[in-house]
């Protein structure tokens, strides 16, 4: 176990894929099971959208950091020089300035982000106090191949492509004209396991975006182009829930990133067009 990775959240969209890229080095630690077996340890256990306030107020809080917690008290008492990799989200920066640096002030708006925030506060005080090398991995929309639990909540490009696979309506918040930042599941992956590699990384948060702003409407033009679509595409304006958490322009600062030497290999129009034949 001594060059293995223990994967809290193996089976989650990116836990999964980062385990198929890096089968040899990828250690799945079971759900429920709280215990690292190895020194590095990669952390996705999260929730993944803002509206279980609807349903169970707590979802967020018992599983972003009550699990967290435990998990990092598992860390200490095995006794493995542990390293924690902590995967986090653009959402924690909220209305900021752009292109967001890990610098920026956060201002986190929903439960999910908010609690994203706070696990990141969670893990550098407890690897601070007990001397655990720690970082904190920021990432950017992530998309591709079939995300299983893609909706309109949750990785909604995919949702929108697999609707117009059907030739379904679509209804564009904005009508689409709002700023993201995508990357495709692999280099993603390819991201998070440079920065576990690299010394300088360590107690630092770093940012995992492409760096280049791309209006949400152009990926959406073509996908249409590459589906061969007959939906009606409608716009709409996003409900008030919409407005109170969700930020409509966000772009990631990646220069700390490839500072490391990180380089995509997927393209975006390539990437949008292996989402729409998959």
């Amino acid at each position: 176990m001594e060059n293995k990775i223990s994967i809290f959240g193996s089976t989650g969209f990116i836990g999964s894929r980062f385990c198929n890229l890096f089968p040899e080095e990828s250690f799945r630690i079971l759900r429920g099971d709280m215990s690292p077996k190895s020194r590095q340890i990669l952390y996705f256990i999260s929730t993944v959208h803002n509206y279980n306030v609807f349903t169970n107020p707590h979802l967020d809080i018992d599983t972003n950091l009550t699990v967290l917690i435990d998990v990092l008290e598992s860390c200490r008492r095995s006794k493995k020089d542990c390293e924690f990799n902590f995967i986090s989200s653009w959402f924690v920066y909220g209305d900021t300035n752009l292109p967001a640096k890990e610098t920026s002030p956060c201002y986190p708006k929903g439960f999910y982000s908010i609690t994203k925030k706070c696990a990141e506060g969670i893990v550098e005080s407890y690897c601070k106090t007990f001397n655990i090398p720690f970082r904190i991995i920021r990432l950017c929309n992530v998309y591709g191949y079939h995300d299983e639990r893609a909706s309109k909540k949750k990785n909604a490009l995919q949702y929108i492509v697999e609707k117009l696979k059907k030739d379904e309506p679509v209804d564009l918040y904005h009508g689409g004209e709002f700023i993201r930042d995508y990357m495709h599941v692999d280099d993603a992956c390819r991201a998070i396991k440079l920065i576990m590699d690299n010394a300088s990384s360590v107690n630092e948060i770093t940012n995992v975006g492409s760096g280049h702003p791309v209006i949400f409407k152009d990926l959406i033009d073509m996908a249409v182009k590459f589906t061969g679509s007959t939906s009606q595409i409608s716009h709409v304006p996003p409900p008030d829930f919409h407005k109170i958490v969700q930020v409509k322009d966000m772009y990631l600062d990646n220069r700390k990133l490839t500072s490391l030497g990180f380089k995509s290999q997927v393209d975006l129009e390539s990437g949008i067009r292996q989402l729409c034949q998959t």
